[in-house]
């Protein structure tokens, strides 16, 4: 029995790589090469990830992500909400080709509660093969091909309007 659940992440139009065209004020957030769980850390006290869906899918369920990502038979999708101080501030969806969750990557199928940030940041054989920003409705977004040790994975950010990227005086964490 197949259950079809829908993405917690809505359609996103996304902007040239080349030429992403971004407002000052939020490029530095959106072009953040680091993890952006560390850079939230600096902007609150707690981050909480609230799990919303994972599991496998076939390929054929991928919108315009099977384009980025290599033909698999199967994908683990992992989607969250990210909450700073009781506060949702991001929406992930993660997209992993089945042969990537092999060796020690198959740890990505445990994350649970804990940031993909943490574990993808505590590698040292993680790059990024480029950023893609975007715009859903009124809120900026942003995906990353991502390789972890030569295997990629495909990480959408869609940042929610309590997010300090939309606070331009919010500059520090909080006392």
């Amino acid at each position: 029995m197949s259950t079809k659940k829908k993405s917690i992440i809505k359609c996103i139009d996304w902007r040239s790589i080349e030429e992403p065209d971004l407002p000052l004020e939020v490029a530095g957030w959106l072009m953040e090469a680091g993890s952006m769980t560390e850079r939230f850390e600096r902007h609150c006290h707690n981050i909480i990830i609230d799990l919303k869906h994972e599991g496998f899918i076939e390929h054929q369920a991928l919108s315009d992500e099977k384009e980025l990502l290599p033909e698999s038979p199967r994908y683990w999708i992992r989607e969250v909400v990210m909450c700073a101080d009781d506060e949702p501030w991001l929406l992930g969806r993660t997209v992993i080709p089945q042969d990537t969750l092999s060796g020690p990557e198959h740890a990505l199928l445990n994350l649970g509660k804990t940031p993909l940030g943490r574990y993808l940041f505590s590698s040292k054989d993680l790059k990024r093969d480029y950023i893609q920003t975007g715009r859903q409705g009124d809120l900026w977004a942003r995906r990353s091909l991502l390789q972890l040790s030569n295997k990629p994975l495909l990480l959408t950010e869609v940042f929610l309007p309590a997010s300090p990227l939309y606070c331009h005086s919010r500059n520090t964490k909080l006392a």
